[in-house]
């Protein structure tokens, strides 16, 4: 039950293949791209516990040369250290341009490892392979890397795109069921921004959703990936357009922030979704109906949508204005139209920003 699509981007694009089974067949596929002979898997360790040994396996049973570089979980290594680290231990197994790197797990090991490939020996090639639904969805795709510093999330960082996705559903059902439930918060980010008719969709299909049928999960992922290909396709380092798909980011990355990364990203997002939806009615952007669909699909799924009231205005304000997405001083916020239309704008009056990030609904 594979299929594949393609991200268009000339000498840079590459396939993104999404099935059942994928894992075990990562020697064969890299071998037939011809990509690099010898490889680095870099992984945490939660996931290498889980799948390091079927992926290493099929490099071998491939004939490749390969490495298995771990370091701990979570967000919190997410940070130049990290890198310094990888980097050393590369250097010291002798890995050279020849060589390629692997990504194996969640959005943290894919932007670690993508910073990683983007700037040892100023560039290797890498591929990712997406273990957490947020990462097969969105963060494995369009070549975004980074980390972060105290003053923000991934405020250092590169574009660099990967050789190719492989994204293996199965792997969903030993997700922690919090994850799964805020990568779908990234899923319903496409629907309330670029597709009504996805939106819908995924309200319908809620139950088989959650019950990772595969009949609805390959689709949904597909139709994910589709999406942002095509944005990353015409504006590959976020020049304009692909500020859509920071729906619900500006925000959720400030609350994010301001939990000390204790929050999951994905809830982080969903708040962050409610806030604009709510920040779009108070500017007079949208319907109120908007905001309150939004927050419906957004409940269904069991995602948050209030900011913890432990975070203060002037914590959020403060990581607001550290946003990457800043341009002269001014922040810009994607803002729903209606249900898969959005506007990105900068004339949005602080106090309605304050209004929103204190509770106040529109």
């Amino acid at each position: 039950m594979e299929q594949t699509i393609q991200v268009g981007l000339g000498e840079r694009s590459y396939p993104i293949a999404i099935g059942t089974g994928i894992i075990a067949q990562t020697g064969a596929s890299l071998q037939a791209a011809n990509m690099a002979n010898r490889c680095a898997v870099i992984s945490d360790d939660r996931v290498a516990a889980l799948y390091s040994g079927q992926v290493m396996a099929s490099l071998r049973q491939a004939g490749l040369d390969a490495e298995l570089l771990v370091f701990p979980h979570g967000e919190a290594s997410k940070q130049l250290a990290t890198i310094g680290e990888l980097a050393s231990r590369l250097a010291d197994l002798g890995f050279d341009r020849g060589d390629g790197l692997i990504a194996l797990g969640g959005g943290v090991v894919g932007d670690i490892t993508g910073f990683l490939a983007s700037v040892y020996l100023r560039g290797v090639p890498f591929v990712q392979i997406p273990t957490s639904l947020l990462a097969q969805v969105d963060s494995s795709v369009g070549g975004k890397t980074g980390v972060d510093i105290p003053q923000g999330k991934n405020l250092i960082g590169t574009f660099y795109q990967p050789r190719a996705v492989f994204i293996d559903t199965d792997v969903l059902h030993t997700l922690p069921r919090d994850e799964f439930l805020g990568g779908m918060a990234e899923v319903i980010k496409y629907g309330a921004s670029m597709d009504s008719d996805f939106f819908s969709w995924l309200g319908q299909h809620r139950q088989a959703i959650l019950a990772l049928d595969p009949t609805v999960i390959i689709p949904m992922i597909r139709r994910c990936c589709e999406m942002k290909a095509k944005v990353v396709e015409q504006d590959e380092r976020e020049g304009g357009l692909r500020r859509i798909l920071n729906f619900g980011h500006t925000i959720g990355h400030a609350v994010e922030a301001a939990s000390g990364y204790q929050l999951i990203h994905g809830f982080a997002v969903a708040i962050g979704m409610q806030a604009v939806a709510d920040l779009a009615v108070r500017c007079g952007v949208a319907d109120p109906t908007v905001a309150v669909r939004i927050g419906e699909l957004l409940r269904a799924y069991e995602l948050p949508t209030a900011i913890p009231p432990d975070h203060d205005l002037a914590t959020l304000r403060a990581f607001l204005r550290t946003d990457k997405k800043t341009r002269g001083g001014r922040l810009f916020f994607v803002l729903p139209e209606q249900i898969g239309s959005v506007r990105i704008t900068d004339q949005v009056e602080e106090a309605d920003v304050d209004a929103v990030l204190g509770g106040q609904r529109a």
